[in-house]
């Protein structure tokens, strides 16, 4: 079991700049297209610039979304994605080889998949039209009000958020929980198992809800659809189309409205304060195997950042190193954190069919754990064998990392503290809840808490120090951060998605309401 989830060993090699395509790509041979001017520019299209997308759009203003991976469409034959039997670039953003699981040579791709590789923690994010959302579990998840304090300023009203913003979130992601049908099958035996074992236990277990179609679910154990869901297959996407990413709703409401243009294969290199109010970016068109065609820019009013919290970051912290968005101040990089994610496996006394069954479908929720709230939730895993339940915990993480420019480079330098105080106490409160599974259920963790990745980077341009609530950069009265890079570290003991969508929602409504 010691392969199990020890990813550093997969990634020594997998050099992080070789996946990415930044300033020192512009090759001599790529050609200078002429400067476009546009009225909003969002750079990235996961979960905040999706939505930033739809209302600029829905409010008739000329939009174009800069995104640096290639869209993904589902096809009738179910093979748009890489699966984990047969991995190929398609896997992994811009690698020779895969970057989970058993590391494979690929073919050099623009895949859905990337990393960084960091001090002390790899972060992975999404590259595609649809941003996170073609790679994540689907779990839309709700913070309390108790525990969303413990994080955000009481400036941010959760009431508001609560009847308002979150609910305006859900009727266009459309989650819902497992039904009792597709979770009675031998395909989720591992969510049923754990939802059980937690019983035992005395704990608190509920279904999620999940951004998922589930009748297009149903499809595939019918044999109707290619097997995908059902066979655990997440995180390089979806072949069946059960998942309900944001290419197929917010992106493509934003496309419908006439409005919005979102440039597929577009690598933004720099931005920059052009004239008053105004920005001009810069950026490398890029062909499916990454190599630079042209370079472009653009000159927009409004600038809404929201490439993920390294990309956004990554961005800010170039532009002020550069001098060339000089207001910025010395907050940029700071208050960063891993949304308390640790990955465990619990070996049991008989069948799991650990491989199968996905996305995440239920959560054990530990509010009152006597050391620090946490959650875990059960979810597929593809490398672990039978006997195995493989689960992801949550906390809250203290905003204890930084990002740093590095000139030499040209990109972010990642730093975590991972034997902090803190995540000392968040790595003894799951070891706490697994304790009692394990006495309850008899059974035992295969190996220790793995901390040492995060699926959930969080922070670097954060609300009170580098923007204001509702994400406007302090300084810049026309740019915005509408995306990960604003929440200080953790979303309270949840998945961040859901929550970054409903403060852009927010956000897009404080800006479209306010005076020109």
């Amino acid at each position: 079991m010691s392969r199990v989830l020890n990813r550093r060993r997969f990634l020594q090699g997998s050099l992080a700049a070789a996946a990415s395509v930044g300033v020192s790509a512009v090759r001599a041979s790529a050609v200078r297209t002429k400067e476009d001017y546009v009225e909003a520019i969002v750079i990235g299209s996961g979960f905040g610039g999706a939505v930033a997308s739809l209302r600029l759009g829905q409010a008739r203003i000329e939009t174009i979304v800069l995104e640096r991976g290639r869209r993904w469409q589902i096809t009738d034959a179910g093979d748009t994605f890489s699966t984990y039997q047969q991995p190929d670039g398609r896997s992994t953003w811009l690698s020779p080889s895969t970057i989970v699981f058993n590391k494979v040579p690929i073919d050099i791709y623009t895949g859905v998949l990337d990393v960084k590789i960091g001090d002390g923690i790899i972060a992975y994010r999404g590259a595609g039209v649809g941003g996170g959302s073609l790679v994540y579990n689907g779990v839309t998840y709700q913070p309390t009000r108790e525990l969303f304090y413990q994080v955000f300023p009481r400036t941010i009203n959760y009431e508001q958020l609560d009847s308002v913003y979150y609910p305006r979130v859900r009727s266009i992601l459309n989650p819902s929980p497992i039904p009792d049908d597709i979770l009675q099958t031998n395909y989720y035996l591992s969510s049923r198992i754990f939802l059980e074992q937690a019983a035992k236990a005395g704990l608190k277990a509920r279904k999620l809800d999940i951004a998922v179609d589930w009748d297009i679910v149903r499809q595939e154990i019918l044999g109707q659809k290619v097997p995908s869901a059902i066979t655990g297959q997440v995180y390089y996407g979806i072949n069946s189309g059960a998942k309900n990413s944001l290419d197929r709703n917010y992106l493509s409401m934003a496309e419908a409205t006439g409005k919005v243009e979102i440039r597929p294969l577009h690598v933004v290199t720099s931005i920059e304060e052009f004239e008053k109010e105004r920005f001009r970016i810069t950026c490398n068109q890029i062909n499916e195997q990454g190599e630079v065609l042209a370079q472009k820019s653009f000159v927009c009013r409004y600038l809404f950042l929201a490439a993920g919290s390294i990309g956004t970051t990554e961005l800010l912290l170039r532009a002020k190193a550069n001098g060339t968005l000089r207001r910025l101040n010395n907050q940029v990089g700071k208050f960063w954190g891993t949304n308390g994610d640790a990955v465990s496996a619990v070996i049991t006394n008989g069948p799991t069919n650990p491989t199968q069954g996905g996305p995440a479908a239920t959560v054990i929720e530990h509010f009152d754990n006597p050391i620090a709230p946490v959650v875990t939730e059960q979810l597929p895993f593809p490398i672990v064998p039978e006997a195995v339940i493989t689960s992801v915990g949550q906390a809250i993480a203290k905003p204890e990392g930084y990002l740093t420019y590095n000139a030499s480079t040209q990109s972010a330098d990642l730093f975590w503290p991972s034997d902090s105080a803190n995540n000392q106490k968040n790595t003894q409160a799951l070891q706490y809840t697994y304790q009692l599974l394990n006495q309850a259920n008899g059974t035992t963790l295969t190996q220790p808490l793995d901390f040492s990745a995060t699926a959930h980077p969080l922070g670097g341009a954060t609300i009170d120090a580098v923007c204001n609530t509702y994400g406007q950069v302090y300084g810049y009265r026309n740019l915005f951060v509408v995306d990960g890079a604003l929440i200080p570290g953790s979303t309270a003991c949840t998945n961040p998605s859901f929550t970054i969508a409903a403060l852009a929602e927010r956000s897009m409504e404080r800006f479209l309401n306010r005076s020109a």
